[in-house]
């Protein structure tokens, strides 16, 4: 929850201006839902992806309040953050809950980033696996495997994230590698194809490191995006 109307266009100017996407790679933008008409406006023919913050698992209705995925398409959205660390902790998301948002996602065109992550009690107890084999299983189990090929999943180690703490590259492959095993239990091709993200304080900095771990893809980039020029540091590692 960061950012003005003001701000929001001088960020996305430069980002526009300066970042050239190709199939190297790509960017996605995901900013606060009053503000997507708005960026949408200015991200059309960049080449640029937006994307919503959160959306509901009901696609109508009385749910005050909430935003259903057919929304964020109809403002322009080609995709919809699902899980995000923060709405599992802080408004009670369950698995259960965020494998339907997924579903609903998939439901109305849009592509999931669908967000998993262990906590640090979690991390020292040494259930990392176990919590993410928990949190993928729930949506593998409602979607289906096959509903991955439209799907991008980003990990998220919760304590890595805002806490100037990282995960080294080598604590990333590890649950990327695990991540990317699990849904190839399933179907090989999928797991071979799919979009794995680091999304624990990626910056500048580490990004080169981290991207050239053989399972990390791209990253789920937090406080590091609101900097033009430090985001666009992480695209062009990316590219």
């Amino acid at each position: 929850m960061h950012g003005s109307r003001e701000q929001n266009t001088s960020l996305v100017r430069a980002l526009v201006d300066q970042v050239e996407v190709s199939d190297k790679a790509s960017m996605l933008l995901c900013p606060p839902s009053v503000y997507l008409s708005d960026v949408s406006r200015q991200l059309n023919g960049s080449g640029i992806f937006l994307g919503g913050q959160n959306c509901s698992t009901e696609a109508a209705g009385a749910h005050t309040g909430e935003m259903s995925a057919d929304m964020l398409k109809d403002v322009g959205c080609q995709y919809v953050i699902v899980g995000h660390s923060e709405r599992r902790a802080m408004y009670g998301e369950t698995d259960s809950v965020v494998a339907r948002k997924f579903l609903a996602a998939q439901k109305a065109g849009l592509i999931p980033v669908l967000c998993v992550g262990e906590t640090l009690e979690e991390r020292e107890q040494g259930v990392t696996n176990e919590v993410i084999r928990r949190q993928l299983t729930a949506v593998l189990d409602l979607s289906g495997v096959e509903a991955f090929a439209r799907a991008v999943v980003a990990y998220e180690p919760v304590w890595a994230i805002g806490t100037g703490k990282t995960a080294s590259p080598e604590q990333a492959q590890e649950v990327h590698a695990f991540m990317r095993g699990l849904i190839g239990e399933r179907d090989a091709t999928i797991a071979d194809s799919i979009q794995l993200l680091y999304g624990g304080s990626m910056k500048a900095s580490n990004a080169a490191q981290l991207l050239a771990m053989r399972d990390v893809d791209g990253g789920l980039v937090g406080g590091a995006s609101l900097q033009a020029d430090e985001f666009i540091k992480i695209f062009e590692a990316a590219a």
